[in-house]
Order: C-alpha cells, then structure tokens, then sequence
C-alpha cells in the first residue's frame, strides 16, 4: 500500500467519515481560510492514481468515493510500521509496548484470553 501525506490523510478521513463527495463538498469541510479548490482536486487526484478513491462523473464535475476503508488503510499502515520498524515481528512491538509501559497487564493478559478463544 502506498504511503499518504498527512494533507492526503486528512482528506481521506472526509472521505471515511462522510462517503463520497464532489471536491467542493471536501473544500467546504475545512476551516478558514479554507483551501483552494484546485489545491483539493488536485489532492483528490493523487489520491486516485494511488487507488484510494475513485470516481463517478455527474454531468460535467466527478463525484469521489473511497476504495479503501480506513480499516484496510489501518492494517496497512501498521503493517509497514512493523516491517520497517520491528524485523516484521509483531512479537517485538509488544516487548517495545511492555518495555515503554504503553500496555498494562491486564491489557496483556485480555489479549491473551482473545487468543485463546479464538
């Protein structure tokens, strides 16, 4: 999966929590002084040629939509931070968790339990 810029990010996440939408709906989500239009299509743009979103056409304008749920986008974004950060080993993100306090033991252990149960 291809890696977002945070600006493309946060135009995903319109995307997620608001389905699909013409680039003017995306201008009108922002606060001022809001972005340029062209500066959103263009975002819009990119974010389909890297298969995130696609289109539909109305008339003469596009209305997008997302082809990835942020969950697919999630899963692929952990995955990449475990590759290139942890020897692809999920064992060792929760020794880093455990190491950095960041899970509990009894987080530890409810996992566990959902292993178990699987």
């Amino acid at each position: 999966m291809q890696k977002l810029t945070n600006k493309e990010e946060e135009v995903m996440q319109f995307f997620w929590e608001r389905g699909p939408m013409f680039v003017k709906d995306i201008v009108a989500l922002y606060d001022d002084p809001k972005p340029h239009f062209n500066t959103i299509s263009t975002m819009v743009r990119l974010l389909e040629s890297k298969g995130f979103v696609d289109h539909e056409v109305f008339g003469n304008t596009y209305r997008y939509f997302p082809v990835i749920s942020q969950e697919e986008f999630s899963k692929g974004l952990l995955g990449n931070v475990v590759t290139r950060y942890f020897e692809s080993s999920y064992k060792r993100v929760v020794s880093a968790l455990i190491a950095e306090e960041k899970i509990s033991v009894d987080e530890l252990e409810e996992l566990i339990r959902k292993v178990n149960n699987q």
